[in-house]
């Protein structure tokens, strides 16, 4: 079995997404103390489940939807993809919105949101 790189532009940016939720994935996977500094978020002292919570939760599932999206490479996957970034998308504009949450690295991470929402749907329902 060969590992397959797309060479149609549609289907090579939804590629590039799934890469991007694994990139991500294996970050939070690895370095959660990192992203929550970076996002300003604080583990209280003595209690690492939070860590816990975003090894598996953000990193661990961010790395297997973006693996078998890579892997399987099929239309309904990148569906999938595009479908879990902007329903974290959404959540995160609801959050800024009733949260008072506007803040730059909330900005930031919407924008990649988006984005990483955007390529594959386009390429799922033949916008590119």
């Amino acid at each position: 079995m060969e590992f397959y790189i797309p060479t149609e532009t549609g289907e090579f940016l939804a590629f590039c997404a799934a890469g991007a939720a694994m990139l991500i994935g294996l970050v939070m996977l690895f370095a959660p103390r990192l992203i929550f500094r970076v996002a300003g978020i604080r583990i209280a002292d003595g209690r690492r489940g939070g860590l816990a919570e975003a090894r598996s939760t953000m990193g661990g599932m961010h790395v297997g939807l973006g693996l078998g999206a890579i892997l399987l490479a099929q239309p309904m996957v990148y569906l999938a993809v595009g479908a879990a970034f902007a329903l974290a998308a959404f959540g995160r504009i609801l959050s800024m919105m009733s949260d008072n949450g506007a803040t730059l690295f909330n900005w930031a991470a919407l924008v990649v949101q988006s984005a990483l929402a955007i390529l594959p749907l386009a390429y799922v329902f033949g916008f590119i």
